[in-house]
């Protein structure tokens, strides 16, 4: 016979949340923020088509997640990353235009089609901040849970990945606000948000506190995390980065990240086959006891 706990292992479609999973996470946001940067700035496709395609990378990513029957972490870290990409160019279309401040190298364009809505990152993240709100909102009158280990219906994966692409949006947003706009600069951006971070784990001790409502503010902030220390790898040494580009740094952490995959897919594998051996045990009948 099966319990509820040998069933949720078997029909879960999401990871545990470990610090391995928060290792990949800002691995992941990090990489997007390159990588996004890289097939607009770089290559100089824009925000406007770069959005356009990211945006079906993801599509596509969170089909095959979709149509998993059970959690697969190339699967899951694929759509991460996709929403982290698409995130990142979103937001630029968002709150970027093609004044000066935003096109180096004396360009007037960056791309074919509109260059930006410029809304700045305030308003930006505000529409964001409500897109997520509602999306949560509804999340609630549908009576679904919150806790991603328990997540194994269509609709709820739906709704779940809905949030992650917004929040990893509002994420870049607030990154490249800190980075850019704040006076903090990359590192005192990544240092504020690692303190903010640290008090989060503090609160996971108060029993009045839910870890449902921690776990999506960390999943918010490490986005901004990410983005800062993406900028901080990629932008020029008199902008206070590393300049070490957005191709080499993508790279980099792209073996990183797919390093971090093979391992935790490894980990299911084994984890899956102690299962199996263990529900295939016969279970020895006990004796009854003398009178």
């Amino acid at each position: 016979m099966t319990t509820p706990s040998t069933t949720t292992s078997v029909m879960k479609k999401l990871p545990e949340v470990t610090l391995a999973f928060w290792i990949m996470k800002i691995a992941a946001t990090t990489l997007g923020e390159t990588a996004g940067d890289l097939f607009a700035q770089t290559l100089e496709l824009g925000y406007f088509l770069t959005t356009i395609a990211l945006f079906l990378v993801f599509v596509v990513t969170l089909v095959v997640q979709l149509r998993s029957a059970r959690y697969n972490p190339f699967f899951y870290w694929t759509v991460i990353l996709s929403t982290s990409m698409a995130g990142t160019t979103m937001s630029d279309f968002m709150n970027r235009d093609a004044s000066a401040r935003y096109l180096s190298n004396g360009a007037t364009r960056l791309g074919w089609g509109p260059q930006g809505l410029g809304l700045g990152y305030p308003e930006g993240a505000a529409i964001l901040v409500s897109i997520l709100l509602l999306i949560f909102l509804g999340w609630k009158l549908s009576g679904m849970t919150f806790q991603i280990t328990e997540i194994v219906t269509f609709r709820g994966e739906a709704l779940f990945w809905s949030a992650i692409l917004v929040s990893n949006t509002l994420g870049t947003s607030m990154g490249d606000f800190l980075s850019d706009s704040s006076g903090l600069g990359y590192l005192g951006g990544a240092a504020l948000v690692t303190g903010v971070l640290l008090v989060l784990v503090a609160l996971m001790k108060v029993p009045a506190v839910p870890n449902v409502l921690l776990f999506w503010i960390a999943f918010v902030l490490t986005r901004p995390l990410g983005a800062t220390a993406g900028d901080f790898l990629t932008k020029p040494v008199a902008k206070g980065g590393l300049d070490l580009g957005t191709l080499g740094s993508s790279v980099v952490l792209l073996a990183v990240l797919f390093g971090l995959m093979a391992y935790a897919q490894l980990k299911e594998r084994r984890a899956a086959v102690q299962f199996t051996n263990s529900a295939a045990e016969p279970v020895q009948p006990q004796r009854a006891g003398r009178p």
